[in-house]
């Protein structure tokens, strides 16, 4: 059974940085798609940033160059890194994952089909 555990959210100061982590486990596919989605309260789940596992990446506009995101292959984990972060970041941050299949990057959460628990940022100014 696939499984995927987000850690290192929390709050900080408008302006600071943060680094969130997803770890994956159970699964053996060489090729897969691997996102960064947030919900705030009231608003709807909305894509961050995805990556193939061949390194291809897609980001909204809204993080553009303030966030990156990255895969560890060796350790199963996927990578967000938070910089310049804004009052408007203050969400719960969730990972997710398709294994195998057509080759994709996307911001659209029904191309994925595996989610973590979510870790909550908040950013106050």
């Amino acid at each position: 059974q696939v499984q995927l555990v987000e850690s290192g959210g929390g709050s900080v100061q408008a302006g600071g940085s943060l680094r969130l982590s997803c770890v994956a486990s159970g699964y053996t596919a060489s090729r897969y798609s691997l996102g960064w989605f947030r919900q705030a309260p009231g608003k709807e789940r909305e894509g961050v940033a995805s990556i193939y596992s061949d390194g291809t990446t897609k980001y909204a506009d809204s993080v553009k160059g303030r966030f990156t995101i990255s895969q560890d292959n060796a350790k199963k984990t996927l990578y967000l890194q938070m910089n310049s972060l804004k009052p408007e970041d203050t969400a719960m941050y969730y990972c997710a994952a398709r294994f195998g299949g057509l080759w994709f990057v996307s911001l659209s959460a029904t191309m994925y089909d595996t989610w973590g628990q979510g870790t909550q940022v908040t950013v106050s100014s």
